[in-house]
């Protein structure tokens, strides 16, 4: 197959990927709309390089004119969470639209079943549909579920197996099984005060929404020529942001919402 060739054979990948991508990013972006937790914490994609799939062809014995349905990952999505309770969340997810625009061919779960090498991730292949010029195609592609531990794992082992290309040194396979160990006692930890950890989160994003609005107000009042206005909020602003809890921060907030208000108001009378 000529390099012409595999870049169009790639390209209904690369449009599922987009596709993917953005259908996991806005059911995030509900969950944050709502003020809810959401069990994704980012979404990443990536369609796999020619010389990968050729070695990876070559390794399972695949024939290059069964590559589209024999190889699962050519497309690919990773979600990353914050707990491992979320992976499971995610995958309900994911059950909910089975049937609908995607389809489950099969799923491994490597969170309660790790690998040997010590490995975590929830692996879920499907079909899914693409609308082409030449009409709708189903291609295979695998989704990821993973924690950000479980991740930053196995970055780490990917890239020692490129290094020594699948033959990783015992001693060095070792530290790696521990250092798996390792990141799933994080994991677990961090379950343990989870509650904790989604409140404070939260009470940053609220902080960081209230800050946002009192600058926006401050700036509206300056453009509106109310600089006094301005000025007086903007140094009351400085002193809490140092030392404010989100009370006072608050009351700032609905001081300046009332003065932009009230000027806005008197502007419209004058026109």
């Amino acid at each position: 197959m000529l390099v012409k060739d595999w870049k169009e054979f790639l390209i209904p990948y690369e449009q599922a990927v987009e596709e993917l991508k953005v259908k996991f990013k806005s059911i995030r972006k509900q969950y944050r709309s709502k003020s809810e937790y959401s069990p994704i914490e980012f979404v990443t994609g990536r369609v796999k390089e020619i010389s990968s799939i050729l070695e990876k062809a070559k390794k399972l014995d695949i024939p290059l004119n069964r590559i589209s349905e024999e190889m699962e990952d050519i497309a690919g999505i990773r979600i990353m969470c914050q707990f491992v309770e979320d992976i499971y969340k995610v995958v309900q997810i994911i059950h909910q639209r089975d049937g609908k625009d995607l389809r489950i061919v099969y799923e491994k779960d490597y969170v309660k079943n790790k690998k040997e090498s010590g490995y975590r991730s929830y692996h879920i292949i499907i079909k899914y549909p693409l609308q082409t010029t030449e009409g709708e195609v189903e291609i295979l592609a695998e989704i990821q579920i993973r924690t950000l531990a479980m991740n930053f794992w196995a970055t780490a082992e990917h890239s020692l197996n490129y290094k020594y290309k699948q033959s990783i040194p015992e001693n060095i396979k070792e530290r790696l099984k521990k250092s798996a160990e390792l990141a799933f006692l994080l994991d677990q930890e961090m379950s343990a005060i989870k509650e904790e950890i989604i409140e404070a989160q939260k009470m940053f994003e609220i902080k960081s929404s209230i800050i946002s609005d009192i600058l926006d107000n401050i700036i509206t009042l300056y453009s509106l020529g109310k600089v006094s206005e301005s000025t007086d909020l903007q140094d009351k602003f400085n002193k809490l942001l140092e030392d404010g809890d989100m009370a006072e921060l608050k009351a700032l907030l609905d001081e300046s919402n009332e003065k932009v208000q009230f000027c806005r108001l008197n502007l419209f009378q004058l026109d």
